[in-house]
């Protein structure tokens, strides 16, 4: 499987696959999970996706997109800090150059062939390393995001252990926990997988 990172869709392929990250958003979000999202046309978007964002995208062999995640730098606008401050430690972020939020991470579960019983599904692999390697390659260190207790155990099932930031806390139906993720050499071994295949570069200045 394919990571590729979008940060400026200037070209057709590049707008064509972020339309449908947007759409695969919606699917998950609003459709499968049922958040209180903003769906608009079949498509997921909020506020930070304004912001210039980058966008790490796992694509399968025959070219259909099967998982997608956001990236900000956390000296900026994030979720994390805006949104879901209640979930650090004194009610805010330490935030350094060095530092990225990942928000919006979902994968096309119905893309069973990608997924072998007892395994992580590989789009879910594919993006933990692509995320990985762009913030490895564009001098980032440190990875935060706000996410559930769920997930946090399929990152330390997947070798990504998180560090906490703060207590868990319920919000809506779900609790939620904010933490660290190391963006280094060490992690990138451990959780690429087997067919991991890379188009990143570092973003243009």
């Amino acid at each position: 499987m394919l990571a590729l990172a979008i940060q400026d869709a200037r070209d057709l392929n590049s707008r064509q696959l972020v339309n449908e990250l947007f759409k695969l958003r919606a699917r998950v979000f609003s459709g499968r999970l049922a958040w209180n999202v903003n769906v608009r046309d079949r498509r997921e978007t909020d506020a930070y996706d304004l912001f210039d964002p980058t966008y790490i995208l796992a694509i399968a062999e025959d070219g259909i997109l099967a998982g997608c995640a956001r990236l900000l730098p956390a000296t900026g606008p994030t979720m994390l800090a805006d949104i879901f401050k209640k979930l650090l430690t004194a009610g805010r972020l330490a935030a350094h150059p060095a530092m990225v939020e990942s928000s919006r991470f979902c994968v096309d579960t119905s893309l069973v062939r990608s997924r072998t019983a007892g395994t992580l599904h590989e789009a879910t692999l594919t993006l933990f390393a692509g995320i990985i390697e762009w913030s490895m390659a564009n001098g980032f260190k440190e990875v935060v995001t706000a996410t559930d207790v769920r997930f946090e155990r399929i990152l330390k099932r997947a070798g990504w252990p998180m560090r906490r930031l703060g207590e868990p806390c319920r919000i809506g139906d779900t609790i939620a926990v904010a933490g660290s993720l190391a963006a280094d050499a060490a992690s990138f071994d451990r959780i690429r997988p087997a067919a991991y295949r890379s188009a990143i570069v570092p973003n243009r200045e």
